[in-house]
């Protein structure tokens, strides 16, 4: 009984130890700065003067400031990219799933855009989508447009046109989460199925979705956070967007009101 609880003991500290680098950068990173955070949040703070403490006015000035307004409202419509970007997540894991020759290829190509530095992306499709840019071209080389589009400066389509970005740079990462959850699938389940008369849309449904919610809820999850939280692209793009906003002062510029 010794023996076994000194084993037990030596594998609790060892998992912790493996553990502690990754908690510590947690909670420096983190945590702490959530803490603070939340606490300066009751303060008037410029970094420059002392905090002075305001209780709930910072809050209540962000619930009557018109511009809030605006950014809260596009952070809702920025969440539509969620949805479609799982579902062509999964399309394409469905795809690349298949042992053909060169898949490893196309996976790898259609990863690339997660490891491409957001800022470069965000000049990239800047350019492609300016109105001089690549797409304007083949639009009106195509006569499918008589005038450039302003992608990125309509206030109507320019939040729509940092969407795709943002579809085209996730579309690979959630692939893999879901090329995963597909490789752990039994195949059996399919064979079954398909002796049974199932079709593919039938297999699609009703064993491949249904398997795979724990990958779904996962990926949901973080694209609803990371669609919410997204800043780069649209400053990058455009200029934080401030222009559609209600007249401020130089010196402020809203990062989402695209």
């Amino acid at each position: 009984m010794g023996q076994a609880s000194k084993v037990a003991r030596l594998s609790w500290l060892s998992a912790y130890g493996f553990l502690l680098p990754a908690l510590l950068l947690l909670l420096v990173f983190t945590v702490f700065p959530l803490i603070l955070g939340s606490v300066l949040s009751l303060f008037q703070y410029n970094v420059v003067s002392p905090p002075q403490f305001v209780g709930l006015n910072n809050f209540k000035e962000i619930m009557t400031d018109p511009v809030a307004h605006i950014a809260f409202r596009n952070s809702l419509v920025y969440l539509l990219v969620v949805p479609v970007l799982q579902l062509f997540s999964i399309l394409l894991a469905l795809v690349v799933n298949q042992e053909t020759k060169g898949m490893h290829f196309f996976r790898m190509l259609f990863y690339v855009p997660v490891i491409t530095s957001i800022i470069v992306v965000a000049l990239a499709w800047k350019w492609l989508l300016a109105e001089q840019g690549l797409f304007n071209g083949i639009l009106m080389s195509l006569h499918w447009i008589h005038e450039p589009i302003h992608w990125l400066t309509d206030p109507s389509i320019a939040l729509y046109s940092v969407m795709l970005v943002t579809f085209w740079k996730g579309l690979g990462y959630y692939m893999v989460i879901y090329l995963a959850g597909l490789q752990v699938i039994d195949p059996q389940y399919e064979e079954a199925a398909k002796l049974d008369g199932a079709n593919w849309l039938h297999v699609f449904r009703h064993i491949t979705l249904p398997l795979l919610k724990p990958s779904i809820a996962f990926c949901t999850l973080i694209s609803c956070i990371a669609a919410v939280k997204v800043f780069a692209e649209i400053y990058v793009m455009t200029e934080g967007g401030g222009h559609f906003c209600r007249p401020r002062p130089w010196f402020i510029t809203c990062t989402i009101c695209s």
